[in-house]
């Protein structure tokens, strides 16, 4: 790419030059076009490249450090926000933990782990570690340096002291800019227990004659007022009313308290370091799929979306490795656990193809009669229990037997409704394709199996048609298409945030359908009889 701007460059100044001299000669100008011509040749012979790609060249990994004291939950926080099975964190024992050392999971590459055992009383050095740790890290390249600091405390009980000395002194020098601009959030731990506290200490008065969710929502409210007197008051006082804070638990009924810390540590990532280690903040978490959404988005934007009708980049390459591009980077950033690269598969690319043009041929819903994004979700729940009636049958994705990969899909691409048409619904429907899969593969290993339940459980339900509406309808109503990239963009944005689903209703949700991910994997291709 280099060599094509150079050459660019060097044309301009013949032509500036050119026109400074007032120089007419044909010959000269013919040796530009020549020039121009061979630049456009150049074009034709680079390779498309995954925006992903130069992301992850910059910054491979979101790198985090979690200080807390042994006990405190630190383990089953990571393995939860980042959907691991087992967190390699040394120091079960104190002392044992070197805060060099990089956790790597082979089930989440996208994320570093470091690990500080806390600020244990009397052992106030391990503030100096943390700090020349921060220090060093800071210094370093680009893809060694640290995004965030989770500094992690258990809830303690009424009466006891949140800050100890070591913490003190660790929030004094963050306060004071010693730290330099990284983000340390504040993580409080066992949010479940405090509540579990407060509904044994409510009186049968208080709770005579209430339901049981009343009770628990009671017991909750208490919580949050202990909360605030026993750890938010406290630690502001402290330290200001700036610092970010989050109350955590890692039990099924208060997931959405990790959906808040990933926000939360997003949020300051992207405030505080480049924009790709806030896009890799989001690709390293697994527990808001939203963020995985609006990661794609952010992605999206950098190049190839937002240019589908004029892109210049487009027009010299086959179809299909536009599509192939598209594809990887929105796969990429949801980071599925896929050892075998299921998603990345010849297999699973053209079934998206064959999805898109089953679409087009598919009676046409009434717009007006669209359900919410939740509803549809219910619905999809639905279909995957209705297809694993017969725990033991192969799945079949209901596509047309005549939905074969279209000839359009290995030209050369050329702008036009049509293809833009498909374009824009290939990046719609993979994302919400991808939403369900998150939804049914609960972390676990990807298999075909899984992939094609969520396939097929998707296009079981109104949503897939009424995507596919909704951007042929917008797609009618464009005139010169070179002229209305931005526009497009905005609708692909509307059609895919309009129905993704929050991350506490995921949760939910994925407590309905029953677990697929280990069971016997089949072939892609199920002949339906």
């Amino acid at each position: 790419m280099k060599t094509s701007f150079s050459t660019w460059m060097t044309c301009s100044v013949c032509i500036v030059q050119a026109i400074d001299k007032n120089t007419t000669s044909f010959t000269r100008i013919s040796g530009l076009l020549s020039t121009f011509r061979g630049i456009q040749q150049l074009n034709k012979t680079l390779k498309l490249g995954p925006t992903t790609s130069e992301i992850f060249r910059k910054c491979p990994r979101f790198r985090i450090l979690v200080v807390g004291k042994t006990g405190v939950g630190k383990s089953s926080l990571i393995n939860h926000a980042f959907g691991v099975e087992k967190t390699a964190i040394s120091h079960d024992k104190p002392g044992k933990a070197s805060i060099d050392h990089e956790f790597i999971s082979l089930q989440n590459d996208r994320f570093v782990l470091h690990d500080s055992k806390g600020f244990e009383p009397g052992e106030e050095d391990n503030v100096k570690i943390v700090r020349d740790f921060i220090d060093r890290r800071r210094k370093s390249a680009l893809e060694h340096q640290l995004h965030a600091v989770w500094l992690c405390f258990e809830i303690p009980r009424a009466g006891g002291r949140l800050l100890e000395t070591g913490t003190e002194a660790f929030l004094t020098l963050k306060n004071n800019g010693a730290l330099g601009n990284i983000p340390v959030i504040v993580v409080l731990t066992k949010y479940d227990m405090l509540i579990d506290r407060m509904e044994r200490t409510l009186d049968g008065i208080s709770v005579n004659g209430l339901s049981d969710k009343a009770i628990k929502e009671l017991a909750k409210n208490k919580a949050e007022a202990g909360l605030q007197d026993i750890c938010i008051g406290p630690l502001e006082k402290f330290a200001g009313p700036d610092i970010p804070h989050v109350k955590t638990s890692t039990h099924k009924d208060h997931k959405e308290t990790l959906t808040h810390l990933i926000q939360i540590t997003e949020k300051c990532v992207g405030l505080h370091s480049t924009p790709e280690a806030a896009v890799m903040a989001s690709i390293a978490q697994r527990v808001h799929p939203g963020l995985k959404i609006e990661a794609s988005i952010e992605v999206g934007k950098r190049r190839y979306w937002k240019a589908l009708a004029s892109s210049t980049i487009f027009k010299t390459h086959k179809t299909w490795d536009c599509l192939h591009v598209l594809h990887t980077d929105i796969v990429n950033v949801w980071n599925f656990y896929d050892p075998h690269h299921y998603l990345h598969s010849q297999e699973f690319r053209e079934l998206m193809v064959k999805i898109a043009v089953n679409l087009e041929v598919a009676p046409t819903p009434n717009l007006a009669n669209t359900i919410p994004a939740g509803l549809s979700m219910v619905g999809i729940i639905a279909g995957i229990v209705s297809i694993l009636v017969e725990p033991a049958a192969p799945i079949v994705v209901p596509i047309a037997a005549s939905a074969a990969l279209a000839k359009w899909v290995w030209d050369v691409y050329q702008t036009s409704h049509a293809v833009l048409q498909y374009f824009m619904s290939y990046i719609v429907h993979l994302t919400l394709v991808l939403q369900t899969l998150y939804l049914v593969s609960g972390n676990q290993e990807l298999t075909r199996r899984a992939i094609k339940l969520a396939a097929a459980s998707y296009l079981t339900t109104p949503m897939s048609g009424e995507v596919h509406t909704r951007i042929r309808e917008y797609n009618k109503q464009l005139t010169i298409l070179e002229r209305v990239d931005r526009d497009i963009l905005d609708k692909i944005v509307e059609v895919m945030q309009f129905y993704s689903i929050d991350a506490a209703e995921m949760s939910k949700l994925r407590e309905k359908i029953p677990h697929v991910g280990l069971l016997p994997d089949e072939p892609w291709e199920t002949r339906n009889s």
